[in-house]
């Protein structure tokens, strides 16, 4: 099969180029003379026209109960329905029969924060948090183990707007 060359032909010289450029430049001066859009955002974080939306998901938090014990039963619910498999889960039992997890660790890297883990827990133990800053200087400590999980202190995601009827 052979490939088919499409020649272009050369416009008449009756063509100016003037005025698609003076429509260019005024295009560009109309957008400079609009106010600016963006957030400084080192120096400011947020503000009333800028704010993080409570359905944002982002780094993972462990709930624990009242006497500092995770929620976590380790059922193995949130490691199975995980779609990136970034979930490690290794179950233990105490002597009175009570379900928890000897290891729990969340891979960040490989995380998609698609919120299922949040979604099927039984326990509501997991949960992702609005959380956004999570930049480490090594690739490992994007592992957060059980202790790592159970410390952060960031309010958690939604998933869904309470107030929009048609989200539940």
């Amino acid at each position: 099969m052979a490939i088919g060359v499409k020649v272009m032909e050369r416009p008449e010289q009756g063509v100016s180029y003037v005025r698609a450029t003076l429509k260019g430049m005024a295009l560009t001066f109309k957008h400079l003379l609009q106010p600016r859009v963006t957030m400084e955002y080192p120096e400011v974080r947020s503000d009333d026209e800028w704010r993080i939306a409570t359905r944002w998901r982002g780094t993972h938090r462990m709930l624990t109960d009242e006497q500092g014990r995770s929620k976590c039963v380790a059922c193995g619910l949130c490691p199975q329905i995980c779609p990136a498999n970034c979930i490690k889960l290794v179950p233990g039992e105490d002597e009175r029969g009570n379900r928890y997890p000897l290891i729990y660790e969340i891979d960040e890297f490989r995380c998609v924060f698609c919120g299922y883990c949040q979604e099927v827990c039984p326990e509501e133990a997991i949960h992702v948090g609005v959380h956004y800053e999570n930049a480490e200087y090594s690739r490992d400590r994007f592992v957060y183990d059980h202790e790592r999980l159970a410390a952060q202190s960031h309010p958690v995601s939604t998933l869904w707007d309470p107030t929009d009827p048609r989200g539940e």
